[in-house]
C-alpha cells in the first residue's frame, strides 16, 4: 500500500506531504490543487509504462508530461510558480510497500519530458519497488468520462493484457463483456441477494443501488471492433425494452466504469477517482461512497476527489458500521493560502466523528440555512 505522497515545486504546491490510506479522501474548493495529487501519482504511472522512468543507452529518464492518462504541457505547467528554498526543481516522493522512492526532475520551461536527477540510481524494476502504484491492477477513471454511444471500442490488449478500463472509461464496457462471468471474490464487495457472485450480477446488483431497477448487458457486435452496452428497468413481465445508453440519463454511464473499476480490483490495486459522484442523486453518491469502501475493505486502495458531503458522509458511515477501520481512512481538505495550496486533515473517528471542521469545510448547507432561518 502507498503510504505518503510529498510534492514539491508540483503545480500549486511549494512542498506538500500527504498521508495515503486503503481509502484517502480529497476535496476542497476548485483549483486548490486535488487533482493535482491524482495526476502526480498518474505521471508516475504513465512515465513509468512508457519506460521514461528508466535511462537506457543514450536516452534519459524523465517524466514524461503528456500520454494516455494526463496531459500535463510543459514544465513551465507543472512546476510550482513562486519556487523559493526548495530551488527550481520538480520533486515527487512516494513512501509505500516497504521502499521510498524520490523523483526529481529538472525544470526546462518548455520541455514535456523533464530529466531525472539520480535515475542511474533507482532500482530498474520500479514494480518490485512500489508495486501498489506499478504493478498490475492500476485504474485511473477521469472526470472527463466518456459519453454514452451506441457502441465503444473493443480491444483485447487493453481488457486483457493490462486490465485497463481506460482514463475515460472507453474500455468499460469491452471489460465486462469480456469478464462478466468472473466471480468476485471479496465477500466485502458482494451483495448477497445477486443473482450470482459473477462480475455481471454483482455489477447490476450496485448499479441498482445508484439507480433502483436497472439492468444491463454488454455484447459484441458481429463483423466489427465494437461492443454494445444496453439497459432494461424493471423484472419480469414489467421489464421493459432495452434502451441505448444515449437514450439513458448521463449518470449511468458515467458511474459504470467505476463500478466495474471496485468489483474487479484484487488486493494490491490502485483505483484513482476523480469525482465519481457527478451525474448521480444524493442517494446514490452515498451509496458510491460505499462502494469505495467495499474496495478498501477488501484490499484495494482507492484515492478519490470529491465535492460531495453525501460521499464524505458514506464514508464516515461506512467507518460508524464498522465495514471499514477508522484508521485506514484519510480525509484532506485543500484551500488556498496565497500562492500556495495547504492541506488540513481531519481525523475520522470510530463513530463517524470528525476531529475537526475548518471554516470552507461542507459547511455551505448550514450557511444557507442560517440565513433562511434569519
Amino acid at each position: 500500500m502507498l503510504e505518503s505522497l510529498t510534492l514539491t515545486n508540483f503545480k500549486a504546491f511549494a512542498h506538500q506531504r500527504l498521508r495515503l490510506a486503503p481509502f484517502t479522501l480529497l476535496t476542497g474548493l476548485n483549483s486548490s490543487g486535488k487533482s493535482s495529487v491524482l495526476q502526480a501519482l498518474a505521471l508516475l504511472r504513465q512515465s513509468y509504462e512508457s519506460g521514461d522512468l528508466t535511462p537506457v543507452g543514450d536516452f534519459e529518464a524523465g517524466l514524461l508530461l503528456n500520454a494516455e492518462l494526463v496531459q500535463l504541457g510543459t514544465g513551465q505547467d507543472v512546476r510550482y510558480e513562486f519556487y523559493d528554498e526548495h530551488g527550481p526543481h520538480i520533486s515527487l516522493v512516494v513512501e509505500g510497500d516497504n521502499a521510498s522512492v524520490d523523483w526529481t526532475a529538472i525544470y526546462e520551461q518548455e520541455a514535456d519530458h523533464l530529466e531525472l536527477l539520480g535515475a542511474d540510481d533507482i532500482s530498474i524494476d520500479s514494480a518490485a519497488l512500489l508495486p501498489t502504484l506499478f504493478g498490475s491492477g492500476f485504474q485511473y477513471l477521469k472526470a472527463d468520462r466518456v459519453s454514452p454511444q451506441v457502441s465503444y471500442p473493443r480491444s483485447h490488449h487493453a481488457v486483457s493484457s493490462r486490465g485497463f478500463l481506460g482514463s475515460q472509461g472507453e474500455h468499460t464496457v469491452n471489460y465486462l463483456r469480456a469478464h462478466q462471468d468472473d466471480e468476485v471474490t471479496s465477500e466485502h464487495l458482494r451483495i448477497a441477494d445477486a443473482a450470482s457472485a459473477s462480475l455481471l450480477d454483482q455489477t447490476q446488483a450496485w448499479m441498482q443501488k445508484l439507480c433502483p431497477g436497472v439492468n444491463l448487458e454488454a455484447a459484441g457486435i458481429d463483423g466489427t471492433d465494437t461492443v454494445r452496452l444496453s439497459y432494461t428497468f424493471g423484472s419480469g413481465a414489467s421489464r421493459s425494452n432495452r434502451y441505448r445508453p444515449t437514450n439513458v440519463g448521463f449518470g449511468l454511464t458515467y458511474v459504470l466504469p467505476i463500478v466495474v473499476a471496485c468489483l474487479s480490483s484484487k488486493p494490491g490495486s490502485l483505483i484513482l477517482l476523480e469525482n465519481p459522484e457527478a451525474h448521480l442523486h444524493p442517494q446514490g453518491q452515498t451509496w458510491m461512497a460505499y462502494l469505495a469502501a467495499a474496495a478498501a475493505a477488501g484490499g484495494a486502495q482507492i484515492v478519490m476527489e470529491t465535492h460531495s458531503d453525501h460521499v464524505l458522509n458514506g464514508l464516515r458511515l461506512a467507518v460508524k458500521k464498522g465495514d471499514l477501520p477508522a484508521e485506514a481512512t484519510a480525509v484532506h481538505y485543500f484551500r488556498r493560502n496565497r500562492h500556495t495550496s495547504e492541506v488540513v486533515s481531519p481525523v475520522i473517528a470510530a463513530d463517524g466523528t470528525l476531529s475537526e471542521w475548518p471554516a470552507g469545510f461542507f459547511d455551505e448547507w448550514e450557511n444557507t440555512l442560517d440565513q433562511l432561518l434569519d
